[in-house]
């Protein structure tokens, strides 16, 4: 019998627009209360949208205010230093 592989979900970048992994990606979410996190899990519940590891991606996102249409609902400050600080202080 052969196995089967598991398939890992994609998910696109808000800022490049590239399909990576999940899991290579990290996801900003606003929960059902309309709070936004970033859920370095990826299993906290509510719309989610993903940024590659890649201060390049997060600088087009905020641009273009791409990351703030997707989850439909402005982004506060904090969660874009927070971002910044996690991509290793780039920015």
């Amino acid at each position: 019998m052969t196995e089967q592989k598991k398939k890992i979900p994609q998910r696109k970048c808000t800022g490049c627009g590239i399909k990576a992994d999940k899991k290579d990606l990290i996801r900003v979410v606003r929960t059902p209360e309309g709070e936004i996190k970033i859920d370095l899990k990826g299993k906290m519940s509510g719309r989610g949208a993903y940024i590659c590891h890649n201060a390049a991606c997060l600088k087009k996102a905020i641009k273009s205010k791409r990351l703030a249409r997707n989850l439909e609902v402005e982004i506060p400050d904090d969660i874009y230093e927070a971002l910044e600080v996690q991509l290793g202080g780039e920015g």
